[in-house]
């Protein structure tokens, strides 16, 4: 199936355990194309089965991008992320018409998409910011979040202290929120996008996770976990999935529900993030032959 003979890029978003990866394979399998991950966590070697990293055998022969490509001991940004994925889709585009972007990490999506202005740093405010978490942990930073960007508190997960460090060092920097720069800059990009959006009920999605993260107990997490437990400071490892472990250490059991519940808590705040975009058609993950038609119904233009 061929969508345009112009430069397409279509975007796959929604929340986590929805079934993006697997849609995305199944209409690359059908318009011939590469897929391009914007799951920010799976672009680490090191971390597979608590990030739901697709298996070769689910990726079935078709050409993923960014996943594997860093080790979680490099600093990589959205940023970094924006430059690398449009000079690597400019590169497909020259041999296809089709690129897939697939991901639930709305700030990557966002980069590659729109772009955004560029955003303050200060090493000096990141090691006070990060003193301060070691010390007090993560609750007061995100009150403090929550009180100078309250926008971005309603997306952005406020269980990653990367994320949370990372708006408050903006902010502190600039003295604006974080989620100012976050706004659409409309960067001008030599394709056409078409968003397609998945969701559906509520306690689906929340059974969804519950039962994603019990295949992950059952697939070795809790091996891969404490595998990882030497690298648990750095910013790689302060997510969902890893964190509670090393937080419970001797209880596994209220460390899983506690993944369960934050990975919850998360896949609202993606909700949130992607309902902004108007311009997101929104899907049943069962529905591939309505979204093939929308597709098609939106090669022009």
């Amino acid at each position: 199936m061929e969508i345009s003979n112009q430069k397409n890029l279509i975007v796959i978003v929604g929340p986590t355990a929805i079934g993006k990866t697997s849609l995305s394979i199944e209409l690359a399998k059908h318009i011939n194309c590469e897929i391009f991950s914007a799951d920010s966590r799976q672009f680490y070697k090191e971390m597979s089965i608590g990030t739901a990293k697709p298996t070769p055998e689910e990726m079935d022969g078709v050409p993923h991008h960014f996943i594997n490509n860093i080790s979680i001991q490099e600093n990589y940004t959205a940023g970094d992320f924006e430059k690398e994925a449009i000079s690597a889709l400019n590169e497909t585009f020259k041999k296809q018409n089709t690129a897939i972007l697939v991901g639930g990490s709305g700030l990557f999506v966002n980069a590659v998409c729109f772009g955004f202005d560029d955003i303050p740093s200060s090493s000096d405010i990141r090691r006070e910011l990060t003193l301060k978490y070691e010390k007090n942990g993560i609750s007061g930073l995100q009150n403090e979040l929550e009180r100078v960007d309250p926008i971005y508190f309603k997306e952005a997960d406020i269980n990653n202290p990367h994320r949370v460090m990372r708006a408050l060092e903006v902010y502190r920097a600039s003295g604006k929120p974080f989620s100012q720069f976050l706004n659409k800059t409309n960067k001008k990009r030599p394709f056409k996008i078409t968003w397609i959006g998945l969701n559906t009920s509520r306690q689906t999605i929340y059974e969804n996770i519950n039962s994603r993260v019990d295949m992950m107990i059952e697939s070795g997490l809790l091996d891969e976990v404490f595998f990882l437990e030497k690298y648990k400071k750095l910013n790689a490892l302060k997510t969902v999935g890893y964190q509670e472990f090393y937080q419970n250490p001797n209880n596994e059991a209220k460390a899983i529900e506690m993944v369960k519940q934050n990975t919850r808590r998360f896949a609202k705040r993606q909700i949130t993030f992607f309902k902004r975009n108007k311009e997101i058609e929104w899907f049943e993950p069962n529905e591939l032959s309505k979204i093939l038609k929308h597709l098609k119904n939106n090669q022009s233009g």
